[in-house]
């Protein structure tokens, strides 16, 4: 427990002190790990087969993230790195426009979490976030929307996501537009630049 706690403060030091670029800048998308599998790692895959339930974009020693509780809100970098409890890594985009991204990304700050991460702005879930706010110069889509899995590598939809869309009346979504953090991370326009 010691050693955990030392390490969430050196990051969190880290990231708050930080003015090299090579380290941290606004924009970066903060990538939270899980230590075990759950609903989400279970039907995606991170860079590297990483677990990655959930990012954020770092702003202005803050980070702009979508969370059940809160829905689309601004968190304290330490309080972020607290209260996800998991490692993190940093990757950049390439070619983006980061002022405007963030931008987009603020526009949004007030809307509740999209609970049944369906494609419409009505609400909005992590991934969902940045893949609708990160633009390039020319104001096109960075992440364009992928087919959403609710499947394991078998191909089987999984109970738990099943059960999830039954007790909502709904069928699962599988394959309609959307994102996922995992996937966020292994595309080629994003550039881990440091793990933990």
């Amino acid at each position: 427990m010691r050693i955990y706690l030392i390490a969430i403060i050196c990051l969190s030091a880290m990231l708050m002190s930080c003015r090299q670029a090579d380290v941290v800048a606004d924009g970066d998308l903060l990538f939270c790990i899980a230590d075990e599998d759950n609903a989400i790692t279970d039907v995606t895959q991170g860079i590297d087969g990483m677990k990655i339930e959930h990012v954020g974009i770092f702003y202005n020693k803050n980070v702009i993230e979508a969370t059940k509780s809160r829905g689309v809100c601004i968190t304290p970098i330490d309080s972020f790195i607290s209260n996800n409890g998991r490692r993190v890594i940093i990757g950049r985009v390439d070619n983006a426009d980061v002022k405007q991204s963030i931008e987009n990304a603020l526009k949004y700050k007030g809307l509740p979490y999209d609970t049944l991460f369906m494609p419409d702005d009505r609400a909005m879930y992590c991934s969902e976030l940045v893949q609708k706010s990160f633009v390039k110069p020319d104001s096109t889509l960075i992440f364009t929307p992928i087919p959403m899995s609710f499947h394991d590598a078998s191909g089987t939809i999984t109970p738990f996501w099943i059960d999830f869309y039954k007790q909502r009346g709904m069928e699962v979504p599988e394959g309609w537009p959307g994102s996922n953090p995992g996937e966020l991370s292994r595309r080629e326009c994003v550039r881990i630049i440091r793990k933990w």
